[in-house]
């Protein structure tokens, strides 16, 4: 009886082992699922688009050496990545041994399209302005920010991710945004 019940129980071992087993379909899917969001949510984050990219690759190859030990049960997979991602941008910025600021002239370049020479300068003033209020932020409202708006997250995934609640996220958020929100209008009203 004992062989038996010890056959049956390597049995579900091994399929829980392909379960967890990433095939080359299942990381074809995943990235082309995930790799705009990451792309974007790192991009946002550093503000170079070259850095950006080796910093992508890299997390999409920590998903393939780790992904057998992503357990659905602790939290979903978005999750998982983002934090990975969120990982590597802190790596990043470690390895630079200095502060910087994140960067919406990232996602504006790829969002509109080429625009005339006075939309431009019309931009960059509201950029400059932004950026200004931006830095006044502090790193967790920006990082905040960054997850929220660039990489698409839900408050309550990057509550998870943080170790908050999913209300505290949402106060976060409002209270930064009606923050930019008063220092740009603050920002219109005195350009100096």
């Amino acid at each position: 009886m004992a062989p038996a019940n010890t056959r049956l129980y390597q049995g579900e071992q091994a399929d829980l082992t392909d379960e967890r087993r990433l095939t080359t379909e299942k990381f074809a899917q995943l990235f082309d699922t995930y790799y705009h969001r990451v792309y974007k949510y790192i991009c946002y984050r550093i503000n170079n688009h070259y850095a950006a990219e080796d910093i992508c690759s890299h997390v999409f190859e920590v998903v393939i050496s780790k992904y057998e030990t992503f357990s659905p049960e602790k939290s979903n997979f978005e999750v998982w990545l983002f934090a990975i991602a969120r990982n590597a941008v802190t790596d990043y910025f470690r390895s630079l041994k200095h502060r910087s600021y994140f960067s919406l002239n990232a996602i504006v370049n790829m969002v509109l399209p080429r625009p005339t020479p006075e939309e431009l300068v019309i931009r960059d003033d509201k950029n400059k302005a932004l950026f200004t209020a931006l830095a006044k932020l502090s790193d967790k409202e920006r990082h905040i920010i960054a997850m929220k708006y660039a990489a698409g997250l839900k408050n309550s995934e990057i509550a998870e991710l943080l170790g908050v609640s999913g209300s505290n996220i949402g106060v976060v958020l409002h209270r930064s945004l009606k923050k930019l929100q008063k220092d740009l209008k603050v920002e219109e009203a005195d350009p100096e």
